[in-house]
Protein backbone atom coordinates (compact mmCIF):
# COMPACT_ATOMS: atom_id res chain seq x y z
CA UNK A 1 0.00 0.00 0.00
CA UNK A 2 1.88 3.56 -0.67
CA UNK A 3 2.59 5.19 1.74
CA UNK A 4 2.28 9.36 1.93
CA UNK A 5 5.04 11.41 4.02
CA UNK A 6 3.97 14.61 5.14
CA UNK A 7 6.76 17.25 4.49
CA UNK A 8 7.20 20.10 7.26
CA UNK A 9 5.98 23.57 6.26
CA UNK A 10 9.47 25.58 6.38
CA UNK A 11 11.01 22.73 3.30
CA UNK A 12 8.51 24.28 1.37
CA UNK A 13 9.47 28.49 1.88
CA UNK A 14 11.21 29.92 -1.31
CA UNK A 15 13.07 32.63 0.43
CA UNK A 16 13.12 36.67 -1.14
CA UNK A 17 16.87 37.57 -1.19
CA UNK A 18 16.63 41.58 -0.67
CA UNK A 19 20.16 41.84 0.35
CA UNK A 20 23.13 40.13 1.04
CA UNK A 21 23.45 38.17 3.93
CA UNK A 22 26.61 39.86 4.64
CA UNK A 23 25.02 43.35 4.13
CA UNK A 24 22.33 42.35 6.26
CA UNK A 25 24.16 40.97 9.41
CA UNK A 26 26.24 44.23 9.46
CA UNK A 27 23.64 46.76 9.05
CA UNK A 28 21.45 48.54 11.79
CA UNK A 29 18.96 45.99 13.35
CA UNK A 30 16.02 46.51 14.97
CA UNK A 31 13.32 44.68 17.07
CA UNK A 32 10.11 44.16 16.34
CA UNK A 33 7.07 42.45 17.39
CA UNK A 34 6.33 39.26 15.53
CA UNK A 35 2.89 40.26 14.66
CA UNK A 36 4.84 43.49 12.45
CA UNK A 37 7.63 41.18 10.63
CA UNK A 38 5.75 39.92 7.71
CA UNK A 39 6.94 42.25 4.91
CA UNK A 40 10.19 43.45 6.45
CA UNK A 41 14.00 42.34 5.78
CA UNK A 42 15.68 39.74 8.13
CA UNK A 43 18.45 40.19 10.27
CA UNK A 44 18.82 37.06 11.54
CA UNK A 45 18.65 33.35 10.76
CA UNK A 46 16.22 31.73 11.86
CA UNK A 47 15.93 27.82 11.75
CA UNK A 48 13.56 24.94 13.34
CA UNK A 49 16.30 22.07 14.65
CA UNK A 50 15.95 19.48 13.75
CA UNK A 51 16.19 19.59 10.63
CA UNK A 52 18.72 22.66 11.03
CA UNK A 53 17.28 23.95 7.61
CA UNK A 54 17.02 27.85 8.11
CA UNK A 55 13.36 29.28 7.13
CA UNK A 56 14.69 32.81 7.24
CA UNK A 57 18.49 33.68 7.02
CA UNK A 58 19.48 37.63 7.20
CA UNK A 59 19.06 39.97 3.87
CA UNK A 60 15.28 37.56 3.04
CA UNK A 61 12.39 39.16 3.21
CA UNK A 62 9.98 37.60 5.81
CA UNK A 63 6.76 36.36 4.08
CA UNK A 64 3.10 35.38 5.84
CA UNK A 65 4.13 31.54 4.47
CA UNK A 66 7.81 31.73 6.81
CA UNK A 67 5.91 32.84 9.62
CA UNK A 68 2.99 30.23 9.67
CA UNK A 69 5.75 27.76 8.47
CA UNK A 70 8.15 28.67 12.23
CA UNK A 71 5.17 29.11 14.37
CA UNK A 72 3.90 25.71 13.18
CA UNK A 73 7.24 23.99 13.69
CA UNK A 74 7.26 25.89 17.32
CA UNK A 75 3.53 24.90 18.30
CA UNK A 76 4.71 21.08 17.52
CA UNK A 77 7.68 20.92 19.92
CA UNK A 78 10.63 21.71 16.96
CA UNK A 79 13.39 23.79 18.69
CA UNK A 80 13.94 27.26 16.85
CA UNK A 81 17.91 27.80 16.41
CA UNK A 82 19.63 31.04 16.13
CA UNK A 83 16.99 33.27 16.62
CA UNK A 84 17.38 35.80 19.64
CA UNK A 85 13.98 35.58 20.20
CA UNK A 86 13.32 31.43 20.11
CA UNK A 87 9.76 31.70 21.34
CA UNK A 88 9.10 33.97 17.69
CA UNK A 89 7.77 37.06 19.76
CA UNK A 90 10.09 39.34 18.30
CA UNK A 91 12.33 39.36 15.32
CA UNK A 92 15.28 41.20 14.62
CA UNK A 93 14.64 43.38 11.29
CA UNK A 94 16.41 45.64 8.97
CA UNK A 95 15.14 49.33 9.67
CA UNK A 96 12.66 50.57 6.71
Amino acid sequence: FPVTIATAESFSIIPEVVVSPREAFFAKQEVIPAKDAVGRVSAEMICPYPPGVPVLSPGERITQEAMDALFEARDSGVRIAFAADRALETFVVLPE
